[in-house]
């Protein structure tokens, strides 16, 4: 194992236990991958029936674009549950990271047709970047035509909503990946919070939500600050996630 695979190994795995603390699991389904060095398509993806907050590095699996064990295991993998990771991964070759979630706030939102809405400034990092994608049914992987056409609305967005199913990030990092989906999700909530109070939404100018969007882009951090800030919090309280 390389220092670099070894390095992604703790990532991903404190990824893992990061959207367990969160609270944006949904019990074992779901995936957070991550793309190894080398010319190879392998990835790193979690071990099927494990719950995010039993994750560590060790236990971590490497498949192929196709989802299938590219290492000697023991652990099942679920390749069906890879195909919306390995359709984006094929693709996209800047999507280092690819993390999907069914969060309760990102699926209420994924039900609306519209979208997030500009509401606060951390939706305002979306509002205008993020993409849609329309319900096919259960991501199949004898469904290829959704594959192209998943890809296709994703485009060169770093954001998705997968309508009446849940939200999606990718990132050149794990760090810059969970950042978006941490980010992202906080949308959801401020937006079902705010269209709960019943009062009429204040709703800023094109000009404005523009403007916030591109200060959001242009900033350099990406996330880095508060991985690092992340990381230490886990060192202290779940060490055993670099195991």
């Amino acid at each position: 194992m390389t220092q670099d695979e070894q390095q992604l190994r703790c990532d991903l795995a404190a990824a893992y236990r990061l959207i367990a603390h969160f609270d944006m699991t949904d019990l074992v389904y779901t995936h957070l991958s991550v793309r190894l060095p080398g010319d190879a398509n392998r990835f790193l993806v979690n071990p099927y029936g494990y719950l995010f907050e039993e994750i560590t590095a060790s236990s971590l699996v490497v498949v192929d674009a196709d989802g299938l064990p590219a290492q000697a295991t023991t652990h099942d993998v679920n390749p069906a549950g890879f195909v919306i990771h390995s359709a984006i991964h094929r693709q996209r070759h800047d999507a280092a990271c690819v993390m999907h979630t069914h969060t309760l706030a990102g699926m209420a939102v994924a039900a609306q047709k519209q979208g997030i809405l500009p509401l606060n400034q951390i939706s305002m990092e979306f509002s205008t970047s993020v993409a849609l994608h329309p319900y096919e049914g259960i991501a199949a992987d004898d469904n290829m035509s959704e594959r192209e056409r998943l890809v296709a609305d994703l485009g060169d967005a770093t954001a998705m909503i997968l309508q009446n199913h849940g939200l999606l990030t990718v990132g050149t990092s794990v760090a810059e990946a969970f950042y978006r989906m941490y980010y992202l999700d906080q949308a959801c909530r401020i937006q079902l919070a705010a269209q709960a109070a019943g009062v009429p939404l204040n709703i800023p100018s094109e000009a404005t939500v523009a403007r916030t969007n591109t200060q959001f882009v242009e900033e350099a951090d990406k996330g880095i600050l508060v991985w690092k800030a992340l990381l230490r919090k886990l060192d202290r309280e779940q060490p055993d996630y670099k195991d």
